[in-house]
């Protein structure tokens, strides 16, 4: 049996019925005070859809595809896609058809997919919990597929209490799996489910509030990566303005964290946490 592929047109390539959805989505957001996140990146990625808690995360989702105007994907059993009616249905509305007897047969897919449209805005979403319900833990699928196709890994979400849909975050991998999930995973501690109770990693509540030279301070020791000193922090961020008080503030908040004396001299890094909120806050990070 041949395996099935990958439809190029789905119901995001179609003119009057595209047309039609995004109408009806714009009015139903504008009436519900959902919007979208404008920093949707025009190329293909692995998409992260989390926390996931509700089937109406995908009806959001959707939504702010279609109003962004990219085109996403979702994996689904192969089994599913094979059925007369459904199985149609759902290659048109974007399955992904997954052999689980086939290894790798996903990333196969996915690449071949790639190779065709190059050019193409595509989102391949994936949800880390693997259901609805309680878990404690990710399945990282997602960052083995963003590895052996050389996507990035985007990050999405649909936050219920500030009603934002889309993504918000390019992800470029850094070869330290662990790490990367780790700083991932606390970017999603501040988006809040449709039931925040079942979510994972839990929810810690919405981000916390800091001035644009504070983010710039935070910008500035990613860059530089590990510990360092006030001095390569403010030449680095190009801002005099940056203090031992600016930074106390963030250490204060847990975005930061400090090694050494007074008489030998502080230096700072970000904590798990300082990373996962610039990731949250900025659309890359170089």
């Amino acid at each position: 049996m041949q395996p099935l592929m990958i439809r190029d047109t789905t119901i995001f390539d179609g003119v009057i019925f595209k047309r039609l959805l995004r109408t009806l989505y714009a009015i139903w957001f504008r009436l519900a005070g959902w919007k979208t996140i404008n920093v949707a990146p025009q190329s293909a990625g692995i998409t992260i859809a989390a926390p996931h808690t509700s089937n109406w995360d995908i009806i959001y989702a959707l939504g702010a595809a279609l109003l962004s105007d990219v085109k996403i994907y979702f994996s689904i059993k192969e089994s599913w896609c094979r059925a007369p009616i459904v199985g149609r249905m759902m290659l048109w509305l974007g399955a992904i058809p997954i052999d689980r007897s086939r290894p790798n047969g996903q990333v196969e897919l996915i690449r071949l997919f790639i190779e065709k449209h190059k050019d193409k805005c595509v989102y391949f979403l994936f949800t880390p919990e693997g259901t609805r319900g309680k878990v404690d833990r990710w399945k990282t699928g997602f960052y083995h597929v963003a590895e052996a196709t050389g996507l990035p890994i985007f990050l999405s979400e649909v936050d219920y209490l500030t009603k934002t849909a889309g993504v918000f975050h390019s992800f470029k991998l850094t070869g330290e799996k662990d790490a990367d999930i780790s700083a991932i995973q606390e970017s999603y501690k501040s988006i809040r489910g449709r039931y925040p109770e079942l979510q994972y990693p839990p929810y810690s509540g919405p981000l916390r509030q800091i001035s644009q030279l504070e983010l710039q301070a935070m910008k500035a020791i990613y860059a530089l990566k590990g510990l360092r000193t006030l001095a390569e922090i403010t030449a680095r961020a190009k801002l005099n303005d940056i203090t031992t008080e600016t930074l106390g503030f963030l250490l204060s908040k847990g975005l930061i964290e400090r090694e050494g004396t007074v008489e030998s001299g502080f230096r700072y890094r970000l904590t798990l946490a300082g990373n996962g909120y610039l990731l949250h806050l900025t659309p890359t990070l170089g």
